[in-house]
C-alpha cells in the first residue's frame, strides 16, 4: 500500500485545511510559550502562559536563594564559624536541628516549583496544538447538541429525570 502525501493546504467546501498547522503552533509554543496561541489567533492566551510560568520560576528562585541561605549557615554552624542566625557573643536564634528542617522543606519547595513550571510549559504546548487541531473542524450552525431535561408528567409526586441529546448533522 503506498502512502499518500498532502503538500500544502487542502481546500474543502467548508474552508482551508492546514495538515501542518497544529505542528507549526506546538513547535512555537515549545520555541517560546505563548507564541503558539499567538498563531492560532488567540492572543489573549498569551499572557496568561507567561503569568502561569512566571509564577513557578518566581517561587524557584525565592526558595532556591533561602534554601542556600540556610544550608550555608548549617555548613557554617557544623564547622564552628558563625552564621547569620548566631549574634556575636554566641547565641543561636536557630537551632542546628530547625536548619536542617528548612532546608528539607525549601529544597522540597524548590523542587515542587521546578516540576510545576514544567508541566505548565508542557501543557501550554499540548493546548496550543489541540486548539489548532479544533479550529479546523466544521462548526456551522447545521451541527449542533442540545441537551434538555423532560420531567415525567404520571409520576409528578416523585419526580423523575431524564435527558434527551439532539444532534443535527
Amino acid at each position: 500500500m503506498k502512502d499518500i502525501k498532502i503538500k500544502g493546504n487542502i481546500s474543502t467546501t467548508e474552508g482551508v485545511y492546514n495538515p501542518l498547522s497544529p505542528s507549526k503552533a506546538a513547535f512555537y509554543s515549545a520555541i517560546f510559550p505563548g507564541m503558539g496561541q499567538m498563531y492560532n489567533e488567540k492572543y489573549w492566551k498569551a499572557p496568561i502562559v507567561w503569568a502561569a510560568l512566571a509564577i513557578p520560576t518566581y517561587y524557584y528562585q525565592v526558595n532556591n536563594s533561602a534554601y542556600k541561605r540556610f544550608r550555608t549557615a548549617y555548613k557554617l554552624r557544623k564547622n564552628g564559624l558563625q552564621d547569620e542566625f548566631t549574634s556575636d557573643n554566641g547565641i543561636s536564634s536557630v537551632s542546628l536541628q530547625t536548619l536542617e528542617t528548612a532546608q528539607k522543606q525549601l529544597r522540597e519547595n524548590r523542587d515542587m516549583s521546578l516540576l510545576s513550571g514544567v508541566i505548565i510549559y508542557i501543557l501550554q504546548i499540548v493546548e496550543a496544538s489541540v486548539n489548532a487541531h479544533l479550529l479546523q473542524f466544521n462548526t456551522d450552525d447545521n451541527l449542533s447538541f442540545k441537551p434538555a431535561l423532560i420531567m415525567n408528567p404520571i409520576r409528578f409526586e416523585t419526580p423523575s429525570v431524564g435527558l434527551v441529546i439532539k444532534y443535527n448533522f
